[in-house]
């Protein structure tokens, strides 16, 4: 039984592959990657078919994560497929919830640093797009700060569903 998690951003360039490719690192580090399956997808449809952002795929191969991508958007035929959809901002959230078609399907919806005990009230990852290096960097820094608290969530889905 596969347990599916999707990150998704605006035009999935920049921040969602960014954290597809960490968390799906860490997934892998901790030998789930035969049960954890991990994308991700944008809001909008803009940058179908595009590769990742340079500065994205430079941050991120610079830091030993993989950057294969090829940009989609969310779709809420989706939902039915998908354990956790992972919203990087609350824009992304008030969007996905509005294409959920059930409770079951918004109840599947989270911010991304609501998995950081350290976020606090700020659980937007900011969009490096229209910025330089550095907000890639802080990008790349907030997503791996919520992955370990995202893996032992997921963790405890699966050991919950094997009890």
């Amino acid at each position: 039984m596969t347990y599916r998690v999707c990150f998704v951003c605006t035009g999935n360039i920049c921040r969602s592959p960014m954290a597809e490719h960490v968390f799906r690192g860490h997934v892998e580090e901790a030998g789930l990657g035969d049960v954890v399956e991990v994308d991700s997808a944008g809001t909008g449809g803009w940058h179908e078919g595009d590769g990742a952002d340079p500065r994205t795929v430079a941050v991120l191969e610079e830091n030993g994560y993989t950057s294969a991508h090829a940009a989609r958007q969310f779709r809420a035929s989706w939902f039915a497929d998908l354990d956790l959809v992972i919203a990087l901002d609350e824009g992304h959230l008030r969007e996905l919830r509005a294409l959920a078609r059930t409770s079951e399907e918004a109840d599947r919806i989270r911010l991304l640093r609501s998995y950081d005990p350290a976020a606090g009230n700020g659980l937007d990852v900011p969009d490096p797009y229209y910025g330089g290096r550095e907000g890639f960097e802080e990008c790349l820094e907030m997503v791996e700060a919520a992955s370990a608290g995202l893996l032992a969530a997921v963790r405890a889905e699966l050991e919950e569903r094997t009890a």
